[in-house]
C-alpha cells in the first residue's frame, strides 16, 4: 500500500466498532473515512487517517444523550519495532505494524476515534437543573452582592 501510494475512502457503520460502541449512547449511523498511504521525503512510511462522524454520547452533567460531531485528521508513522518511534518526525503518531505487515483499517480508525473522545462527555448546551444545586439564580445573585462576600470590600475600594 505504501509503495503504491494507495488511497481508500468509504463509509463504515458505527456498530462495526465494538470498543467505540461501549462508550456511546447509540450506535446508529455511519462514519466517513479516508486512508492515504505513502512515504515522505525522509523515507518514512505513513498512513493519513481522516474520519468524520456524529457520535451520540451521554452527558455526564444531565445524563441525557447528545450528539458530538467528531473529525479526525492524523498522520501515523508505520514502524516495525518500538525503538523506531524515536526516528519519526514530531507530527507523526507511531503505529506499530505486525510482523506480516498487515493493518486492520477498522481497528486503526476506531483507535483514532477513541483517542478524540472526551474523558467526561458534557453537552456544551446543558445546564444543571436548579433543584440539583439546591438554590436558584436569585439566591446566587443575592449571595454575590451580600455583605458576607469577601470581594465586596474590593468592589468598594475600586470606586
Amino acid at each position: 500500500m505504501v509503495s503504491a501510494r494507495r488511497s481508500f475512502e468509504g463509509t463504515l457503520p458505527i456498530a462495526a466498532m465494538t470498543r467505540l460502541c461501549e462508550e456511546l449512547a447509540s450506535t446508529d449511523g455511519e462514519l466517513r473515512y479516508w486512508l492515504d498511504f505513502g512515504r515522505d521525503s525522509l523515507d518514512t512510511d505513513y498512513v493519513d487517517v481522516r474520519a468524520e462522524v456524529s457520535l451520540s454520547l451521554t452527558c455526564q452533567r444531565t445524563l441525557e444523550p447528545f450528539v458530538l460531531p467528531v473529525a479526525v485528521n492524523t498522520r501515523l508513522g508505520l514502524i516495525r519495532q518500538e525503538r523506531d518511534e524515536a526516528g519519526l518526525p514530531p507530527d507523526y503518531e507511531p503505529l506499530l505494524v505486525a510482523e506480516d505487515g498487515r493493518l486492520k483499517p477498522v481497528e486503526m480508525i476506531e483507535d483514532e476515534l477513541l483517542l478524540v473522545l472526551p474523558l467526561v462527555p458534557v453537552n456544551p448546551d446543558s445546564e444543571l437543573p436548579a433543584q440539583s444545586t439546591g438554590r436558584d439564580g436569585e439566591e446566587d445573585s443575592a449571595a454575590a452582592e451580600g455583605p458576607g462576600n469577601p470581594f465586596a470590600v474590593l468592589r468598594e475600594l475600586k470606586k
